[in-house]
């Protein structure tokens, strides 16, 4: 399994080589950026994965997410965090009102602009991203479950606090995917397990599974987000999908 990337935090500079995939920003004090499938193809109608950075990054955290997630199967939107980190580079993702407000500003306007420039599928819009940038996909999918596909978080927890449960009975349909690190010294397993009757309660949709890593990023949660979203966008599940659902464990 390989490790994308871990603590220490940075900014992270691009340094995977993307062919044909392109990535674009509007000039001035853009917060998103834009990433192009290879080939692609205008007349096709693309699912769209809306990255969300972990604390200490940015949105060109893109560049280093899709090459494995798939440079083929999607538009990227890598979007940045609502507040600058104190201390040290990159941004963060406040949990507050006023930061929950602030990231869903961002990511419509980021997507509005993905709509613009490329052919997208406005039913298969995901929301992803890694630790803290995952807490807040999920509260974004869960404040308006009817404008996305699904919602996918590695290492980060379910989010508490500001309501995320508010509209309940509009979030039974909302599929999530839940990448929890065994070794997590930020989000423990007994954090999880705390978490499991919410889920049950709730009767939410969640597919949870444990990989073998302390608090990083591994390509094989990324291939397997793929697989997960592109089941959800085919409704054929792949059989790299069935063999994580029987390695892993499936809970929903």
């Amino acid at each position: 399994m390989n490790r994308l990337f871990a603590p220490p935090k940075k900014s992270f500079v691009n340094r995977t080589r993307v062919d044909q995939g392109v990535l674009t920003a509007p000039r001035g004090h853009s917060t998103y950026s834009l990433l192009a499938p290879m080939h692609y193809e205008p007349n096709y109608a693309y699912p769209v994965v809306v990255w969300l950075h972990c604390d200490g990054g940015d949105e060109k955290q893109l560049l280093r997410v899709m090459p494995h997630v798939s440079m083929r199967n999607y538009v990227g939107v890598g979007v940045r965090g609502s507040n600058p980190c104190e201390g040290r580079r990159g941004y963060e993702w406040q949990q507050s009102a006023t930061g929950i407000l602030t990231a869903e500003n961002r990511v419509q306007e980021a997507i509005a602009a993905a709509k613009a420039k490329f052919n997208v599928n406005s039913e298969r819009i995901f929301l992803a991203g890694h630790e803290a940038g995952g807490t807040m996909a999920y509260r974004l999918a869960l404040r308006s479950p009817r404008k996305f596909a699904g919602a996918l978080s590695a290492g980060g927890p379910f989010p508490l606090g500001q309501m995320p449960l508010a509209n309940l009975q509009s979030l039974r349909d909302l599929p999530l995917f839940l990448a929890f690190c065994r070794d997590s010294e930020t989000y423990s397993e007994g954090e999880l397990c705390d978490e499991l009757p919410l889920f049950h309660a709730a009767a939410l949709k969640v597919a949870i599974r444990q990989y073998p890593c302390g608090d990083e990023l591994t390509t094989q949660m990324l291939a397997d987000m793929d697989a997960w979203m592109m089941e959800h966008v085919t409704g054929v599940p792949s059989q790299a999908e069935e063999s994580a659902t029987l390695s892993r464990g499936e809970w929903n």
